[in-house]
């Protein structure tokens, strides 16, 4: 159903390798501006950052990031969430952002995680995908989709992202 797309090796420049959710979104764990011209030459078109400063002392700081991703002619959407600010609002933003890229993106956070179910509940909300297809899409990527489910059966509303 979800066939396995591939995952794009980033070596030395992240450190990590991005998960490829969709043909459009890739997700990976922090990055900091070192990291643009890696992105770039990957073909990355693209950031968002859903990760808050300060979450964690010494992580890159978004201005900074920001401003390299933008100098170097990438899209760039700081979008931080955690707790309650992960709600379908932001699942909305998200899913616009994704949808108005000319490319692949690449979001991340932390670990990705929250990137993930940020995508997972605009396109459940917008009725892209069921939770059950969720869940073997996330099985299939090495994906958690334990977050997007305790999501949704918190948050009962037939609200669908734009």
């Amino acid at each position: 159903m979800w066939p396995l797309l591939f995952s794009i090796p980033l070596g030395k420049d992240i450190g990590m390798t991005p998960i490829q959710i969709t043909d459009k979104l890739f997700i990976t764990g922090q990055i900091s501006s070192a990291d643009i011209a890696g992105i770039i030459a990957r073909g990355f078109v693209a950031i968002v950052n859903n990760r808050p400063d300060d979450e964690e002392p010494g992580q890159p700081q978004q201005a900074a990031t920001r401003a390299a991703a933008q100098a170097a002619g990438l899209g760039y959407l700081y979008l931080p969430v955690a707790g309650a600010t992960l709600n379908a609002e932001a699942a909305g933003t998200f899913r616009a952002a994704l949808r108005a890229a000319s490319g692949p993106v690449l979001a991340h956070c932390r670990s990705g995680a929250r990137s993930f179910t940020l995508w997972a509940i605009g396109e459940i909300l917008a009725g892209e995908i069921t939770p059950e297809q969720l869940v073997a899409l996330a099985n299939e990527r090495g994906c958690d989709a334990s977050d997007v489910l305790i999501w949704l059966a918190a948050h009962h509303t037939p609200f669908r992202c734009p």
